[in-house]
């Protein structure tokens, strides 16, 4: 989308590892197609392991999982880092905060910038019609559907899994047309060719986001902070209470019963506004409706919203022993030198949210 950018930042330093897995040839290949030469490999994992020896755990979403990468980007004094998982579907980024410091961006954090990037470049080159929207998971932060109402496209809501994003692309086959989408556990995709998230294609967008940032003269976090103070900042945290065995199975149905049964009147000091129960026919029935008739099918999934713009989300998760809280809050960024004291804010908050539900 941006040929001539890339021309002109054709050297951004782009520190790469596949951590062992299978983005090791394709990953650079299609960095070199879109134009980047200065593409910089972490030799110890380059080599594909299935005992991953370099790390505890091959997932971008952990950050000792980066730290090779991390530690080249500094020596090399590289613009970004993109690492992906073993079957090269996710894809973890670093980049350099305005101290000159790597600090790795959540999965929230990336498909902002990616999802900002794709609908900046699509409206420039006045390729938006009025029929293209976005997908998002309904725990994924909610600062893409700002993004998209910024730019008249439409955002959509599905559970989580890819596969919800999926049918959405099928639905509207040849009637509506899919820019992009994300879930906040580190799945991205963009166009319509691909039905699933794509590590590949997603690294070459994010490096080509890196490349336009770098051409108006600033980096991906600057980008990010701009994008904070135009929408709000908007800060996100994902716990998981493990609960193993038969007991931990019951344990979890339980903490779910009593949520619905008993739900807060308030988090934070700040009163419930809303609640939806993906397992409440009324609730589906609204859930639907503002969805713009996308069906949201039957899930053990609970929310609750607050006064102050809090989303809390609450889910079993379908492969682990483990019952999710995903916490999202909101501020006001009146200028870019209050980023981090709003963001200490915003811990706080979350942090008190945890302590209201009494998970710590």
């Amino acid at each position: 989308m941006s040929p001539e950018v890339i021309k002109r930042q054709h050297d951004l330093k782009i520190v790469y590892t596949p951590l062992h897995g299978a983005g090791v040839h394709l990953v650079p290949q299609i960095l070199n197609k879109f134009g980047f030469t200065n593409v910089i490999h972490v030799p110890q994992q380059d080599a594909p392991d299935g005992n991953f020896p370099t790390v505890v755990s091959p997932n971008p979403e952990e950050s000792s999982a980066l730290e090779l990468a991390i530690r080249k980007a500094e020596e090399t004094n590289a613009d970004i880092v993109l690492a992906t998982d073993p079957d090269a579907d996710r894809v973890g980024m670093v980049v350099k905060n305005n101290k000159g410091r790597f600090v790795i961006l959540n999965g929230n954090q990336a498909a902002s910038l990616l999802i900002n990037y794709l609908l900046l470049k699509w409206s420039e080159n006045d390729k938006l019609k009025g029929k293209e929207y976005i997908v998002k998971t309904i725990v994924t932060t909610e600062l893409l559907a700002e993004i998209a109402q910024k730019y008249k496209v439409t955002c959509y809501d599905v559970l989580t899994g890819f596969k919800y994003i999926a049918d959405v692309i099928k639905q509207f086959e040849g009637e509506k047309t899919f820019i992009g989408g994300g879930e906040e556990s580190y799945g991205y995709l963009a166009g319509e060719f691909v039905r699933d998230k794509d590590a590949i294609m997603s690294c070459a967008l994010l490096a080509e986001a890196a490349a336009y940032a770098k051409d108006k003269g600033m980096t991906m976090y600057e980008q990010l902070l701009g994008i904070y103070k135009e929408f709000g900042l908007y800060k996100e945290k994902l716990i998981s209470v493990v609960k193993k065995g038969k007991s931990g199975t019951e344990e979890i149905q339980q903490m779910m019963g009593d949520f619905r049964s008993k739900p807060p009147s308030a988090v934070n000091n700040s009163p419930m506004i809303d609640i939806m129960d993906y397992l409440d026919p009324k609730c589906l029935d609204r859930a639907n409706q503002k969805n713009g008739g996308i069906v949201i099918p039957k899930s053990d999934v609970l929310q609750f919203f607050t006064a102050d713009n809090s989303k809390i989300s609450i889910r079993p998760s379908g492969t682990e022993p483990k019952i999710k809280f995903y916490f999202g809050v909101k501020s006001d960024l009146n200028s870019i030198e209050e980023y981090e004291k709003v963001n200490a804010a915003l811990d706080g908050k979350i942090e008190n949210i945890i302590k209201d539900l009494k998970l710590r």
